[in-house]
């Protein structure tokens, strides 16, 4: 819809008065006055044309005087109409001032009706066996607004495929589609990813894949939610449940840091023993988050919740082998493991769990052993304690951004990193937005971007450095070129968001790439007492990239060897995950808490060393589980209740979608019966209880409960959980929309932060590779999704072709870093810059910015092996 604080045009639909902004469609003010338009073609995210006619009212305009420009009266005083010949679409009417529409004339229900019949003259009858019976658009306006008989000779039925795989991901039902290009408008419009068009003509009309693989889109999901018929289905839902039997439960994504609304609709299954599994997953509307989309890996990586491999019970080892125990014997165990080895003990958590478990994680070891040991198991970022002062201030709405704003992202490839993040930054670039990127290769944000800042290995925090120089009116710097100009366009923005990652940077890099942001948001505008920040303003900050979803959510809460919760510095600072994995290799360390990570399996962990004890908390058997003296079952995200919060800072909740595998227990409730044992007094008996200690303990989160989380308030456009004809099968939020808390900034601009003296360019002499993303990263939660088998990412060298001179595409390598080697394939692409290998899909790689590395074909023998 057209810009709120634009100027209102009032008009009148079917007798009720209403006014709009200027530039509204005569359909979005029909659905602010709850008034019924059906569509088929029009949706409210993408561009309007026309094309289903399902739309047509008549419309009525003052009759205007030429000569005196004023409006022309009828005998009774009102304003006289001109409703001309016909009808119009409202789909791509705008409104003006004085317009009058009709949407319930006989004119205008015969229309519809004649539309109607016209789809179904080749539709299938097929709605007892159709995905889409029962949320169907064309079922629901056929049984309102159709006739009830047909004149349609069925003879001239055109009969066409009834399944055709699009890819492995999308199956197309030819039949069934009513050519209203839904889905090939968003394929192009919003995703960019036009794999998708319309062949033949006419009635013949059909939809194609050119690409290879065929649907090549990480969003294709999301044309199945917009299809308003059974024409295109997803081969994960295809004939698993009929829609009426689903019961839809409201959740988060936990696979990156968006923190994407999904709502997961499960049912009782015979071929589960009678238990609720996950049948799908579709997205929430969040307009402040996700708006109503979700990429393909929130949308289909769900299957490791119901897995048959699962652990189910708590198991000790005895004799050299894991045998099960009851929950009292294994607690009792631990904890009396852990007191006993409190002096030397560690505890290493993965970035997925929810805050309840951070929080009683942090509280164990350092109120109930006295160790301030706790870290994640793998940090690739820094800049948490930055974030919270600088992060994008609360309120703020990506989707707010356009001309006049700029958007920076530096060292991040959203696409594969933060999916949803790339396609809110592509739209506000849509939207006249500057988009400046700063990278040592090649994004898919870069063709939407206005400044594409490359630099070669090792001069990433010069060049921001630099930026940052240009920037600043009150050093003098001045320059030409793109850095420049960048550094104009940003600094002369309204508004100003900078993304920041990890990709070819070591952690401590990162923690100044933070620092230096940071101070370019705390730069100030203008002159005099009218200068300001754009830091603490709303549509203004930083924002992670982190690697998992509740990163941010683990910073908060203190599971940080040098920070407590809310960021309180320690006066004794822990150790480090560097450190702790030191300490098991040493013999310093004697006991170990592993909760949802898998060091060992990770490559950074060389197995259990000296440890006299180690613990694991986790879902799977991994390897760091298999090494383990005590194993103890955790439910996961899909089986509880709690909280993430976003790399916005927005903290959200999910709740339990299906029953517990087996006797697996929530992480927090598992690490509190753990601290009653230590010390800590009677464990809790709920996550509402759990999130309420919490907000006691961090001033960050205190205005937060349960319930303020879970409220909601009108969103546009209006999703209904009924009319699935206007927004597509996303559901309505009716469970809460989350909170933001607020950045330091907010309250009092900070100083600008202390840097290191002026990096300069580090020598990285020689083939260097660096590691870059890939959204299908093998990994024990996808790997459980066969249905994306074909789509995980292979193990890849990506080389320039003055690099590749002795090697071919597609050739199995070998890729030395230091003391580890990687199997890999070439891949030659002029894109990659020359020098540099990229290196991606390979699991367990510990590289962290450009390192210097040997690349030689494998031996015929070992390829034979193999194969």
């Amino acid at each position: 819809m057209s810009d709120q604080n634009s100027v209102m045009v009032s008009l009148t639909i079917d007798d009720k008065d209403i006014s709009v902004p200027k530039g509204t469609l005569v359909v979005e003010a029909a659905k602010l006055l709850d008034t019924e338009i059906p569509v088929f073609c029009y949706h409210p995210k993408l561009e309007s044309i026309g094309a289903c006619r399902l739309c047509m009212v008549e419309i009525g305009l003052p009759v205007i005087d030429r000569a005196t420009g004023e409006k022309v009266l009828e005998a009774d005083g009102s304003v006289k109409l001109n409703f001309g010949k016909g009808q119009v679409t409202s789909c791509t009417t705008v409104v003006s001032e004085g317009m009058v529409v009709r949407t319930q004339t006989d004119g205008v229900k015969k229309t519809r009706a004649d539309m109607l019949e016209f789809l179904l003259t080749s539709h299938p009858l097929d709605c007892p066996v159709c995905d889409k019976g029962g949320e169907c658009p064309l079922q629901d306006l056929t049984m309102t607004y159709g006739h009830d008989t047909s004149r349609m000779d069925f003879q001239d039925k055109i009969r066409l495929d009834k399944r055709v795989p699009l890819g492995e991901l999308i199956v197309l039902d030819k039949e069934r589609c009513i050519q209203c290009a839904r889905c090939i408008r968003f394929q192009d419009e919003v995703a960019d990813d036009p794999v998708i068009e319309f062949h033949m003509r006419g009635r013949r009309l059909e939809i194609v894949t050119f690409s290879d693989p065929g649907f090549d889109s990480i969003w294709g999901g999301n044309t199945t939610d917009i299809c308003p018929v059974g024409a295109l289905t997803t081969s994960d839902f295809r004939f698993g449940a009929r829609p009426w039997e689903l019961n839809p439960v409201a959740s988060i994504c936990s696979h990156c840091p968006v923190g994407c609304n999904i709502t997961m609709d499960t049912r009782r299954e015979a071929a589960s023993g009678g238990r609720r599994v996950i049948k799908r997953i579709s997205p929430r509307q969040n307009e402040a988050v996700n708006e109503i989309w979700i990429c393909d890996k929130g949308r289909f990586v769900h299957h490791f919740a119901d897995a048959p491999d699962r652990l189910t019970h708590p198991l000790v080892r005895r004799d050299g082998r894991l045998e099960p125990v009851s929950w009292d014997e294994a607690l009792d165990f631990v904890a009396g493991k852990l007191q006993q080895h409190k002096a030397a003990v560690a505890g290493i958590a993965g970035g997925r769990l929810s805050n309840e478990d951070y929080f009683e994680f942090q509280r164990l070891f350092r109120e109930g052993l006295g160790s301030g040991n706790i870290d994640l198991a793998e940090r690739r970022l820094a800049g948490g304690d930055v974030v919270a002062q600088v992060g994008i201030a609360s309120g703020s709405n990506l989707l707010d951004l356009k001309k006049g704003d700029a958007v920076l992202v530096v060292t991040a490839n959203l696409h594969e990193e933060s999916p949803v993040w790339w396609l809110r930054v592509k739209q506000a670039a849509d939207r006249g937005a500057n988009v400046v990127v700063i990278n040592v290769c090649e994004t898919r944000l870069d063709k939407h971007a206005t400044h594409v800042i490359r630099y070669a290995p090792g001069q990433g925090l010069k060049t921001v450095s630099d930026l940052l120089a240009l920037a600043r009116v009150d050093t003098g710097t001045t320059g030409e070129g793109d850095l420049a100009a960048a550094a104009t366009a940003l600094m002369e923005a309204q508004n100003l968001v900078v993304f920041y990652g990890a990709e070819g940077l070591t952690y401590p890099e990162t923690d100044t790439l933070a620092r230096m942001l940071a101070n370019l948001l705390l730069l100030k505008q203008g002159e005099g007492d009218d200068a300001k920040a754009h830091a603490g303003r709303v549509n203004n900050g930083l924002i992670p990239v982190w690697s998992y979803a509740n990163e941010q959510g683990a910073w908060d809460l203190g599971i940080h060897p040098a920070y407590g919760p809310a960021y309180k510095a320690l006066a004794e600072p822990g150790l480090s995950a560097a450190d702790i994995y030191a300490g098991v290799d040493d013999g310093s360390l004697k006991a170990l808490f592993v909760m949802g990570a898998d060091p060992v399996g990770d490559g950074l962990m060389n197995g259990r060393g000296k440890l006299s004890f180690l613990v694991v908390q986790e879902l799977f058997m991994s390897e760091t589980a298999a090494l383990a003296d005590v194993v103890l079952p955790a439910q996961s995200w899909a089986e509880r209740e709690g909280t993430f919060t976003s790399g916005e800072r927005r903290v959200q909740r999910y709740y339990p979608a299906i029953p517990p595998m087996g006797e697996a227990r929530p992480d927090w409730q598992i690490l509190a019966q753990i601290g009653e044992r230590a010390g800590l007094g009677k464990p809790l008996i709920a996550a509402s209880l759990a999130f309420k200690e919490l907000a006691k303990a961090v001033a960050l989160y205190k205005d937060m409960t349960y319930q303020t989380l879970s409220r909601v308030e009108q969103q546009w456009p209006i999703i209904s959980s009924t009319e699935f004809y206007y927004g597509g099968t996303a559901h309505i939020n009716s469970q809460g929309l989350g909170q933001q808390w607020a950045a330091g900034a907010e309250s009092g601009v900070p100083a600008p932060y202390d840097l290191p003296a002026e990096p300069k360019p580090t020598s990285v002499d020689g083939f260097r590779i660096v590691r870059i993303p890939a959204l299908y990263m093998p990994g024990t939660l996808i790997n459980h999704t066969e249905l994306l088998a074909q789509r995980v990412a292979r193990p890849t060298l990506y080389l320039n072709p003055t690099d590749a001179v002795n090697f071919a595409d597609g050739e199995p390598l070998a890729v030395t870093v230091g003391d580890e080697t990687f199997d890999v394939e070439a891949a030659v692409s002029d894109s990659v810059p020359a020098g540099l290998g990229l290196l991606r899909g390979v699991p367990g790689a510990r590289l962290a910015g450009f390192e210097p590395a040997t690349v030689t074909r494998r031996p015929v023998a070992e390829l034979v092996a193999a194969a």
